[in-house]
């Protein structure tokens, strides 16, 4: 996958698979594309390149973007509001 911002690339051939259920972390500093990755994969953005797949069920990739409302996909950051 490859995406990013004003033509600079934050997430460069980054592959990602994980299996079962449970909870699964992202961490890095600041600036390294935890948050876009994360917005990918909900379908809140789009990469310049590549798929993503959930479940085993492609959602995004050439010609195809299933709308984030159908994904089945959540997160809660550090700090919230209600």
């Amino acid at each position: 996958m490859r995406h990013g911002y004003e033509g600079r690339a934050v997430i460069d051939g980054v592959s990602l698979s994980v299996a079962g259920q449970g909870v699964t972390c992202l961490l890095g500093p600041s600036g390294c594309g935890k948050t876009t990755l994360l917005r990918i994969v909900s379908g809140l953005e789009t990469p310049w390149s590549g798929t993503v797949e959930l479940d085993g069920r492609a959602v995004e990739g050439k010609g195809l973007h299933l709308p984030p409302e159908r994904r089945n996909v959540g997160f809660v950051f550090q700090d919230f509001a209600l």
